[in-house]
């Protein structure tokens, strides 16, 4: 599962990318300085995992992972292929979710492709090119399901009302997001679209640092813009995000963020709400060997999270054994949580909760 970093050019893209990966993309006062899509494994910073270290004492620790991709810039007419557009959307494409970074800050030192911030402007220039392709692929789906549809074929005619409702929405400059599936097989039907603008969005106000914790006129402009659309809204200094990521020490860094006004670096609360957007979750597996998270979909069944771990867990499972994390940290070992009776044996249909930790039995 993958997050895009998107934006108009110069607007951070690439200096929040170096802020959350180890991978250093090139960051340039110009265009296009990002033309093969960047791809960094991030961490997920979960203070569980480091309280289970302290507790287990393990040989070696494995977080939760994300992959965060970072994509060229956008400029106007890249649904016709202006810029690098074609590749951009192709980029995108492949992404399961987009951070939307927007630039909310002034600096003469930096230009702005349009020549002035205007983030609503810039907002809107990405969401109509991205419409517009998406209105390109609608259409041309609807010219083979129209066929279809009038010889009274059920699964057509079921397909051409979900399109006709999405270009609808499309030419009212709306992203197909905002329409909803009426039922499971328009649910189903949804997803074989593979629209760009049905992506789960998450947008990133990029900031100047004295704005980091309150944020400024700019931001409260998104705020009010991005209201209906069940979307959050992130405060992110990303100049000062890479100005933290160069500090040696833990210590250096924490005083920084304190001279700021904030208990943790905003990249790490952007790399959380990316594993959320994406409907991603965590459970643990908790031995002297190793501590680890484990990254499964939201909904996940007990096999289906065994089946992360190997093949051949899921394909021979018997049962899971379960110890809430709430329960391992009162109790401070899984020996004592036993005791307490909070070891749960659970079967096929269990659906596995975040922070579960969890052993698998299983026969091959």
């Amino acid at each position: 599962m993958k997050a895009g970093i998107v934006g108009l050019p110069n607007v951070g893209k690439s200096t929040l990318f170096n802020c959350l990966s180890n991978a250093k993309a090139q960051s340039a006062n110009f265009p296009f300085c990002t033309i093969e899509p960047n791809i960094g494994v991030v961490n997920v910073p979960d203070p569980r995992i480091n309280k289970l270290e302290e507790l287990v004492k393990p040989e070696r620790v494995q977080m939760a992972t994300v992959d965060i991709v970072d994509i060229a810039g956008l400029v106007k007419g890249a649904s016709k292929g202006e810029g690098l557009g074609n590749q951009f959307l192709g980029n995108i494409r492949e992404c399961n979710a987009i951070i939307h970074v927007l630039r909310c800050f002034d600096n003469d030192n930096i230009v702005h492709v349009d020549g002035n911030v205007n983030p609503i402007r810039d907002k809107e220039t990405i969401d109509i090119e991205l419409q517009l392709k998406d209105l390109e692929t609608v259409e041309k789906r609807l010219e083979k399901v129209n066929r279809a549809a009038k010889t009274g074929n059920k699964e057509a005619i079921t397909e051409k009302g979900l399109l006709d409702r999405i270009r609808e929405t499309l030419l009212q400059a709306k992203s197909a997001r905002t329409v909803l599936p009426q039922n499971n097989d328009e649910e189903v039907l949804l997803e074989t679209f593979q629209l760009i603008t049905s992506k789960p969005v998450l947008y990133v106000c990029n900031v100047d640092e004295n704005s980091a914790v309150n944020g400024n006129k700019y931001v409260d402009q998104v705020k009010e813009l991005v209201k209906d659309e069940d979307a959050e809204v992130i405060i992110l200094s990303v100049g000062a995000e890479a100005d933290i990521t160069e500090l040696e020490s833990y210590e250096e860094r924490q005083v920084f963020l304190e001279d700021m006004g904030l208990t943790e670096p905003g990249a790490s609360v952007l790399i959380r709400a990316a594993y959320k957007l994406l409907k991603q979750q965590t459970y643990f597996t908790a031995g002297v060997k190793e501590v680890r998270a484990w990254t499964i979909n939201i909904g996940s069944t007990a096999p289906q999270a065994a089946g992360v771990i190997h093949t051949d867990f899921e394909k021979g499972f018997i049962r899971a054994e379960v110890i809430s994390y709430e329960d391992y940290v009162t109790y401070g070992s899984e020996a004592k949580a036993k005791e307490a009776g909070k070891f749960k044996v659970e079967g096929k249909e269990y659906i596995v909760k975040d922070g579960d930790v969890m052993h698998f039995r299983f026969n091959v």
